[in-house]
C-alpha cells in the first residue's frame, strides 16, 4: 500500500457512515461501482438456503434489503447521488442523517464474527442486554427469542431496521432497565419519610 492510498483512507475514515437507499437486488453491483470511485462501502450480507421445488441453494443476501452504507464527506455527496441505482442518502426530511458510530461498529463486529444473523424487525422495546462472552462480547441489543432459540437483536435506528444473532443464554447479562433507573432516581429525590 503506497503513502497515498494510506492518507486517502484515512482521510476516509473521518467521514461519518450514511445509510443510502437503492435499487433492491443490486446493492452489491452499486457497492462495487461507488468503490471504484474510490468511496468506502459496507453492504453486510448474510446467508440463508433458498429452495425451488427440485434443489435447495444457500445464498448470500444483504441484511438491510434495498440499502447500503457509505462513507463520505456531504458536502461532496454529488458522485454518490448521481451514481446509477442510488435513490437517495437516508436522512430525515431532505437532511441527511449519519448512522450512528456505535451502530455501525456492532453492526460490523458482528457480521465479521461469523455468528449466524438474519434481517429482523425493527424493535424499540424489549429487555435490553450486553453480551459478555466470545466474538461479540461488547455489544447491546434487544433479547428475544424465536423459534426456541435465543437472539439479541441490532438496529440502525435511522433506517428503523434490525439485526438478529442467534446466542446462548450463557453469554448475555440484561442492562438496567430505563424504568428502574427513573425510580431509583424519583427514590433518591423524595426520600421516604417516616411516619411517626
Amino acid at each position: 500500500m503506497n503513502l497515498a492510498t494510506c492518507s486517502a483512507e484515512s482521510a476516509s475514515s473521518r467521514f461519518p457512515w450514511y445509510a443510502v437507499q437503492c435499487w433492491l437486488r443490486k446493492e452489491s453491483m452499486i457497492a462495487a461501482q461507488l468503490e471504484g470511485q474510490g468511496f468506502e462501502c459496507f453492504l453486510p450480507k448474510y446467508k440463508s438456503v433458498r429452495e425451488w421445488s427440485d434443489r435447495k441453494k444457500e445464498v448470500e443476501q444483504p441484511l438491510f434489503p434495498g440499502y447500503l452504507f457509505c462513507r463520505f464527506d456531504y458536502t461532496q455527496r454529488r458522485p454518490v447521488v448521481v451514481t446509477p441505482g442510488v435513490l437517495q442518502v437516508v436522512g430525515c426530511g431532505r437532511t441527511p442523517t449519519p448512522i450512528e458510530d456505535r451502530e455501525m461498529e456492532a453492526i460490523q463486529i458482528a457480521v465479521a464474527s461469523g455468528v449466524p444473523g438474519q434481517p429482523w424487525p425493527y424493535l424499540e422495546v424489549g429487555e435490553k442486554v450486553r453480551i459478555h462472552t466470545g466474538k461479540l462480547s461488547g455489544l447491546e441489543g434487544i433479547l428475544v427469542n424465536f423459534k426456541g432459540n435465543h437472539r439479541v437483536v441490532l438496529s440502525v435506528t435511522l433506517l428503523q431496521r434490525s439485526v438478529a444473532l442467534e446466542v446462548d443464554l450463557a453469554w448475555v447479562a440484561a442492562l438496567e432497565k430505563k424504568n428502574e433507573k427513573k425510580a431509583q432516581y424519583v427514590a433518591a429525590a423524595f426520600p421516604a419519610r417516616a411516619i411517626g
